[in-house]
């Protein structure tokens, strides 16, 4: 059976231009948001990934309209007459339960299949069920879906989440819009993503402070309205995987499309490992010529190092000269990639939740798997600087968060083509 793979010739340099898409992880939950109120709503900056694809198709089998243009979607839900997400779309994308929350919200229930996605960890659902219900929202599982309703509507309430999940502050915020009264969610996720879906929901009306902080308050609203021309937040985690290309292919690279603020840790650890920056509102420039310092990363919750930046930075770390350790504090399944790296000659230790790294001088090409997006596109840069030809596989998982990933790489440099084996 043939699939699709990526081929990467490795050591040339990396440098030029790059302009990264909008935020794949803001523009799926903002896609969701539309639910929330009957009309329609465009959406500009969306990246044209598969998992944008996707949740077209959840909406469109709720009865919206979706109609994807260039870099854009109009949304109209006026139409939508089911509250049924099928396991078979649900399954493959784990940022499907955000339809939960707008769902409740403007129905007053929903049958929605348990997510799927990554295999990066098992990500259960408690905090979304156990905020939601705090609201009135009234739970039962079985058979692999989650049935919800609100016989009683939906009271604002004070919500305390166990740790800063996004999913989780993302359902809360779009279903506190409807309730009645002031929602309070403590120890809330603070990622720009957060901030991004605060300002959407503005723009249709309700009132919600905080966003971006750990404490966000939303006063409910009756009636919402649709959103014309929101413009999605740059993507923060492309912006830092090809600033990793940047400093492994020695640069000059310019990465613009992205808030430089929102990559304050990661731009932080680049410089300690050796990177000269140059950072300004039009773009953050990358170069590096010399030895890779070797620098402990672990991963938390925004403002700290993303988890989605874990399996990229560890290729700098890889070829760093000296020891590291790589803590991974967010998902307990996301050293998979290590396995991987490992076939190109890395030396890595995973121990529970950390990564223990010897850095070496080189990799060495070889045929490698992608086990989940962001340890797809690492393997991609370690194929940058690795001698000989990588061959990626599963590279779908790619697909589904980077728009024009190859090409983008070309046009700065890279030896590098898609070809179906």
């Amino acid at each position: 059976m043939s699939e699709e793979l990526i081929i990467v010739q490795g050591g040339y340099p990396i440098k030029g231009e790059v302009i990264v898409a909008g935020a794949k992880n803001s523009v799926l939950k903002l896609m969701a948001a539309t639910l929330l109120a009957p009309g329609s709503s465009t959406i500009m900056n969306v990246p044209i990934i598969s998992d944008v694809t996707l949740m077209g198709e959840v909406l469109t089998n709720l009865g919206a309209q979706v109609v994807f243009g260039k870099h854009q979607v109009t949304i109209d839900t006026a139409t939508v007459d089911s509250v049924h997400t099928p396991y078979e779309l649900v399954a493959q994308m784990r940022a499907s339960i955000a339809v939960l929350g707008p769902l409740v919200a403007r129905f007053g229930r929903a049958h929605v299949a348990m997510p799927g996605g990554c295999q990066i960890g098992s990500r259960k659902l408690d905090m979304h069920i156990s905020g939601l219900e705090a609201l009135g929202v009234v739970f039962e599982t079985e058979h692999g879906f989650i049935e919800a309703s609100i016989p009683n509507g939906l009271s604002g309430a004070p919500v305390i989440l166990d740790f800063p999940s996004v999913g989780a502050t993302e359902n809360l915020m779009m279903a506190a819009t409807r309730a009645q009264g002031k929602t309070t969610i403590d120890n809330a996720a603070r990622e720009p993503e957060i901030v991004d879906l605060a300002d959407f929901l503005i723009e249709m009306g309700a009132q919600i402070s905080g966003a971006g902080t750990p404490t966000i308050e939303i006063e409910g609203t009756s009636e919402l309205r649709p959103v014309k021309g929101f413009s999605t937040v740059g993507d923060r985690i492309e912006a830092g995987t090809f600033l990793v290309a940047g400093m492994l292919g020695k640069g000059p690279l310019t990465v613009r499309g992205v808030q430089p603020q929102h990559l304050e840790m990661a731009l932080s650890k680049l410089k300690a490992m050796g990177a000269e920056l140059s950072v300004s509102d039009e773009g953050i420039t990358i170069s590096h010529d010399g030895i890779i310092q070797p620098v402990d990363i672990q991963t938390l919750p925004h403002p700290g190092f993303p988890t989605d930046l874990q399996a990229q930075f560890m290729v700098l770390d890889v070829l760093a000269d000296g020891r590291s350790v790589v803590t991974e504090n967010v998902f307990e399944n996301r050293f998979m990639f290590a396995d991987e790296i490992g076939r190109m000659g890395a030396e890595i230790r995973i121990e529970g939740h950390h990564a223990f790294i010897n850095g070496i001088k080189r990799l060495s090409g070889a045929p490698v798997r992608s086990p989940d997006l962001r340890g797809g596109a690492a393997l991609v840069l370690a194929g940058l600087v690795a001698e000989g030809q990588t061959d990626i596989a599963g590279i779908e998982h790619i697909d589904r968060g980077y728009e024009d990933f190859v090409e983008k790489l070309a046009s700065v440099g890279a030896h590098i083509t898609r070809k179906t084996a």
